[in-house]
């Protein structure tokens, strides 16, 4: 019998007829009747409410299924009892090692494979618009408009300014790459010892993070969330950047102490920050960063672009491929390392 296939988030009628069609060795299952009506374009987490005969009939289907395109976010910890012949989930986000570790996932023998690279561009085009928002005064701009205020300004230029970035994988590349167009500085830290690519100046161990911090004007954080980079940038890190830097996290709000991130951006330490993530999330509203003038808030959605479900299909289409042909799988997830 062929390998079943359930799809167990939105994806457009496109996307899954190609999968049909690029991979006939296998059944695909779609029942966008059974799983979340989207909220946006590439929504992977809309909520569902099912009546009690529509949830027999998904967790029949999870019964049979043997892939998953997407975590089922309505059975997160009962998925092993419920899913017997589960072999293997693609994921649609590339950060799920915490998830996996949490809902008990790493102990079943399963595959899991990420989205790593989907994202990339986006993000990086996302950390380019903040860059140049804080460097060209947008936060002077918008706050003249408001008030019908015209008064001339200055402002400077990327070239030659200094960008740390956190985190070497390709969305960390994506990043180096932009910002070299741009004439700037590139710093990486990274955990492998490979040699690093030609849009960075220079490499940063993990062990030396302290000695980069103090020279970016722009602080990108796109490392994974381990137990390692908990709390990664600390209250007494954060005082090693430099005054005036400008923090950008398209990672996971836990690599940051807020509270010391609300200071130092109360007091002046820091001119600003980017935040796509923040600890806890959704940021509650009587949250002051919501309040202030020199923060970008963006409700972890930078990373979602109208090219997304086609990427992630072409992705998927790869992966049944060689999984069919018992090859290694493109972005499978190392459950000790989670990444």
């Amino acid at each position: 019998m062929p390998a079943k296939v359930l799809i167990a988030s939105y994806l457009e009628p496109e996307h899954v007829e190609r999968i049909r069609a690029e991979v006939p060795g296998v059944e695909v299952v779609y029942r966008p009747d059974l799983i979340g009506v989207p909220r946006f374009q590439a929504d992977h987490t809309a909520p569902m409410q099912r009546t009690p005969e529509q949830e027999a009939e998904w967790r029949e289907l999870l019964a049979g299924a043997e892939i998953l395109f997407d975590f089922d976010h309505t059975h997160r910890e009962d998925l092993p009892a419920i899913a017997p012949k589960l072999r293997w989930i693609q994921a649609t986000s590339a950060g799920i090692g915490q998830a996996v570790k949490r809902y008990g996932y790493d102990g079943t023998g399963w595959r899991f494979t990420t989205a790593s690279g989907v994202h990339a561009r986006p993000l990086a085009e996302y950390c380019l618009m903040a860059m140049l928002m804080f460097i060209k005064n947008f936060p002077l701009m918008d706050a003249q408009k408001r008030d019908r205020h015209w008064q001339r300004f200055n402002n400077t230029e990327l070239r030659g300014m200094t960008v740390g970035i956190v985190g070497l994988g390709r969305i960390g590349r994506d990043i180096a790459q932009v910002c070299k167009t741009f004439d700037m500085r590139v710093l990486a830290c990274r955990r492998s010892e490979a040699s690093p690519p030609s849009t960075v100046d220079e490499q940063f161990a993990p062990e030396r993070l302290d000695e980069l911090l103090p020279q970016a004007d722009f602080v990108v954080l796109c490392a994974p969330h381990t137990p390692e980079t908990d709390g990664l940038l600390s209250a007494e890190r954060i005082r090693l950047m430099k005054v005036g830097a400008v923090l950008i996290n398209i990672a996971r709000g836990a690599l940051v102490d807020h509270a010391a991130l609300k200071r130092a951006l109360r007091d002046g330490h820091l001119g600003g920050a980017a935040l796509d993530v923040t600890d806890p999330e959704p940021l509650p509203p009587d949250d002051p960063l919501w309040h202030m003038p020199n923060v970008i808030i963006s409700h972890h959605s930078a990373s979602t672009a109208d090219t997304e479900n086609g990427k992630l299909t072409a992705l998927f289409i790869r992966n049944l491929q060689r999984y069919l042909k018992g090859e290694p799988l493109e972005n499978q997830l190392d459950i000790d390392r989670m990444y």
